[in-house]
């Protein structure tokens, strides 16, 4: 999982708080701060390319992206943010699991 992301976008701080401090991920998900990065800007306008989405977050999976901010709010909410990235990861292992929630999902 790869989070793109701005260290000072309130979407990006929103998406960041959910995946790296609700949940434990392991593998963990690497952060790319592209308002940091010397290649930020190339990179934003590839994956736009990609992805169809040109603002962040831009949370990718699997080479996937399952949406930025309000999308990974709405999942959470809903309580199916694991299945998401479960469907997304395919024969792939990852860990998550709520951090205070005894519950844990292998993917």
């Amino acid at each position: 999982m790869v989070i793109f992301s701005k260290s000072y976008c309130p979407y990006s701080k929103r998406a960041k708080g959910i995946l790296l401090e609700k949940y434990s991920i392991d593998p963990p998900p690497y952060v790319v701060e592209l308002d940091e990065h010397p290649l930020g800007a190339k990179i934003q306008a590839r994956l736009g390319a990609l992805t169809q989405r040109t603002t962040v977050p831009n949370i990718m999976v699997n080479g996937k992206s399952i949406g930025g901010g309000d999308e990974i709010s709405e999942l959470d909410g809903r309580k199916t943010l694991i299945d998401k990235i479960k469907s997304v990861m395919g024969a792939k292992q990852i860990t998550m699991k709520e951090r205070f929630n005894d519950k844990s999902k292998e993917i």
